[in-house]
């Protein structure tokens, strides 16, 4: 067998490079286990002559660490925690190199606490705040997934420790950790892991959300509404609304995560500036209109969650009630109200042709993203879905026809055409009451809402009273 590093080295010797070869395998692991060679391998990282023997010796630390329950046991009775934490702290973080060795070293401590409870507080103890606040500062992607393995093994089942993250303390350091994730694009495995339940879970995301604001917003609202809200807080929504579209049937959410979101949306909404129309899809680059977009296409697939029966667990919340006991119907149907509407009924309101259109307002909104307005209608669609009540009240707030005028082709909104063909088969399913004011309806022109046949209905006009009624086609 290969022989145990020199602390005294000057370069990483060909006994590392077989020891570390060695420590890739299950068998190799603990065969060095055998020999006892932690103690060995300690004061090699303490005493090591350069960075890269360091970074080297603490990845042999870690390989032999990963997995192996006698190593990790032996890290623990021999100092390993001291000797990392006074290794991280003596290190600048100015090279490529030190970046390496916190690199290691973080790796080193996430395998350890897989080793139990023991190990999680030997690193917790020594390392909670300040020394993962300081590393949470550093601005490399190789630092961001390793510390949240750290976070995130430590406290998994420990609630207190979940309570510290989430505390003022933590999530301070969690901000770093986005801030550093919004500038390199990280979304690794355990930044995932640790953000879902942070924000998800934990009902921490306002909090959050508001550490990660700009000092300046109440200023910039007055100044430069786009610098309202920051880059980290729109990275933090985009990077929630990714996984609960990507994970939908697997994610649980908390009540206050979204009425959080909901206030986000609402905040959003009243200091965007609607006065110029959106040239790209989400992100479109303002860090306002991100925050806009993201807050709704969270609630968008929040909704379709409850749709799913998710949280019909006993004694749980029901997330849509309570969203729509906050008016959020209200809101949804305000928003689309004062959106511009869709070019083919501009169009027909040029020509005199349609009267309904008087259901917007004078003063049109334009999309400030490709895809708002179609967004707006999915959740509305999410909301409407087998609730009598939603579908009564959109009738009681003369929205039926607001919701046709939706069945439309828009350049500016991808898809809205099929989004609004699902919102009337919702909005009417089971309701001969919404049925039969479609039906009844007096058109003052013609706005073409073909796809109604996909759902088998046509509304047949009577040429001499204008008066329609809803036609089964089967």
């Amino acid at each position: 067998m290969a022989k145990l590093p020199s602390p005294s080295s000057e370069e990483v010797s060909p006994d590392l490079e077989k020891l570390l070869e060695l420590s890739r395998t299950v068998h190799g692991r603990a065969s060095l286990a055998s020999t006892n060679a932690m103690p060995a391998l300690l004061k090699s990282v303490a005493k090591a002559s350069n960075l890269q023997i360091q970074s080297s010796s603490l990845k042999l630390v870690r390989n032999l660490c990963a997995g192996e329950v006698s190593n990790q046991d032996s890290f623990i009775r021999n100092g390993g925690v001291e000797v990392v934490s006074d290794v991280l702290s003596d290190l600048g973080f100015d090279s490529d190199l030190g970046i390496g060795v916190v690199r290691m070293g973080l790796q080193v401590l996430g395998n350890v606490c897989l080793g139990g409870e023991d190990h999680r507080k030997a690193v917790w103890d020594r390392f909670f705040p300040d020394e993962l606040l300081r590393i949470s500062r550093i601005r490399r992607l190789e630092v961001v997934d390793p510390l949240c393995m750290v976070l995130w093994t430590c406290s998994d089942g420990m609630d207190e420790r979940v309570a510290q993250i989430c505390g003022s303390r933590g999530l301070g350091i969690v901000a770093e950790i986005v801030r550093t994730a919004s500038e390199v694009g990280s979304q690794e495995h355990w930044l995932v892991m640790l953000f879902s339940k942070i924000c998800f879970e934990e009902s921490s995301f306002s909090q959050l959300f508001n550490e990660l604001g700009s000092a300046t917003a109440a200023a910039d609202v007055m100044n430069n509404r786009d610098d309202y809200y920051s880059a980290p807080q729109s990275f933090l929504l985009s990077f929630l609304s990714e996984r609960l579209s990507c994970k939908l049937d697997e994610i649980s959410v908390s009540n206050e995560f979204a009425l959080s979101v909901y206030g986000v949306l609402k905040k959003a909404y009243e200091i965007i500036d609607f006065s110029s129309q959106g040239k790209s899809g989400l992100p479109t680059g303002s860090p306002s209109i991100d925050v806009l977009g993201y807050s709704v296409t969270i609630l968008r697939d929040v909704c379709a969650m409850e749709d799913q029966g998710r949280s019909k667990i006993e004694g749980s919340v029901n997330v849509v009630e309570s969203l729509l006991s906050l008016g959020f119907l209200d809101f949804l149907l305000d928003v689309l109200r004062s959106l511009e509407p869709p070019e083919i009924i501009r169009k027909s309101m040029s020509q005199g042709e349609n009267n309904a259109v008087r259901t917007y307002s004078d003063s049109w909104k334009l999309c400030p993203y490709k895809g708002f307005r179609r967004d707006i209608v999915a959740v509305i669609v999410n909301c409407l879905y087998r609730r009598k009540h939603v579908q009564d009240e959109i009738r009681e707030k003369n929205g039926i026809l607001l919701l046709m005028q939706q069945c439309v082709a828009d350049e500016h909104n991808p898809f809205l055409r099929e989004w609004g063909i699902w919102t009337m088969r919702n909005l009417l399913e089971g309701n001969e009451e919404n049925q039969r004011v479609v039906a009844e309806m007096e058109l003052q022109g013609s706005v073409e809402v073909p796809e109604l046949t996909k759902l088998g209905l046509r509304v047949e006009v009577d040429q001499k009273n204008r008066r329609a009624k809803l036609v089964n086609i089967s």
